[in-house]
């Protein structure tokens, strides 16, 4: 890649879901109202798992992590949209899409990361219950946090600084809501066909690999459950592991089907409604998933909902 940026292109244009005004309004409310959800959702779960000493454990430690990546993954992506749908404005400077393109794969790659290190760390918890607070100390969990987040950055650089250097001097017209590198390859005035094949080889190694180290994790768990004596403890442990593939399901699911393939061969028009699912939907099912059903969480949470209304009326009294 021995040529310099000499692109012409100064902005975008994010041509998003061609759809008619009242279906775009509709778009817009559905998206709003699932935003603010996951905004209040995935805070709630930070704010707690902090507050309470209780659920000062590895388990909300993740939990927590993999809701300020949530927060932050929607958010990357979700305002633009609905910027440019109630706006009809749907342009992108040159530099906000590159940095829109680098959040975006950062946090979802460091995202994958995360959810196999949950994996390991219900791996511990159930077939090595003894040992789990030893293995999952404070310094090894931060270690692994810090890991996955070096791993997305790594993965994503590259991808965005080679992307970006090509040049672009010709239509401006990207055919997704957000500035996807497929896309953006397809209206690079240069061959792009080693820099695709290096994004599928990428994206293959990391979403395959940590999706394989998922799924082994979960096959020991769900062969320890199988051992489980008691009826109602195997019920309700399987039920919690089923939720959490659930997760897992959709997640590589959706991203296998739009990432793990050659850009060229993508159909972008047949991606971009599970690309906005993949942005909206996750983050919005994962605090209902893996917190709000949880009773250890339900319990923190109603006893920080009544000290803070406890509080509320001592100070109306005071008054």
């Amino acid at each position: 890649m021995g040529f310099e940026n000499v692109s012409l292109v100064t902005e975008f244009i994010l041509l998003g879901l061609p759809l008619s005004y009242q279906l775009q309004t509709l778009i817009f409310v559905i998206l709003s109202v699932c935003y603010v959800v996951t905004l209040v959702g995935n805070a709630t779960i930070i704010i707690v798992s902090l507050s309470n000493a209780q659920l000062h454990t590895p388990m909300y430690f993740f939990l927590s992590n993999l809701a300020l990546l949530d927060i932050s993954f929607t958010t990357a992506i979700v305002p633009k949209v609905l910027l440019n749908l109630i706006s009809g404005n749907k342009t992108i400077s040159f530099h906000g899409c590159l940095v829109q393109s680098y959040v975006y794969f950062l946090l979802g790659t460091t995202e994958f990361l995360l959810l196999a290190i949950m994996s390991f760390d219900r791996y511990m918890a159930i077939c090595n219950p003894l040992r789990y607070g030893t293995i999952m100390s404070s310094k090894l969990c931060m270690k692994l946090i810090a890991c996955s987040w070096i791993g997305g950055f790594m993965d994503t650089i590259v991808q965005t600084v080679l992307t970006f250097r090509l040049p672009f001097c010709g239509p401006n017209v990207i055919n997704h809501y957000f500035c996807d590198v497929a896309p953006l390859l397809k209206l690079a005035c240069a061959e792009t066909h080693l820099i695709g094949m290096l994004d599928f080889i990428l994206a293959s190694f990391l979403v395959l690999g940590s999706l394989f180290f998922s799924l082994v994790s979960y096959g020991c768990i769900i062969s320890a459950i199988t051992k489980i004596s008691s009826t109602a403890g195997r019920t309700k442990t399987f039920s919690t592991c089923a939720s959490h593939l659930t997760v897992v399901f959709i997640v590589y699911g959706s991203c296998i089907f739009m990432c793990v393939r050659p850009a060229k061969s993508s159909k972008i028009d047949s991606t971009k409604i599970v690309a906005l699912l993949n942005s909206i939907l996750t983050p919005l099912l994962n605090p209902f998933i893996y917190s709000f059903r949880n009773k250890a969480f339900k319990d923190a949470l109603s006893h920080k909902m009544n000290s803070k209304m406890l509080w509320k009326n001592e100070k109306n009294v005071r008054l």
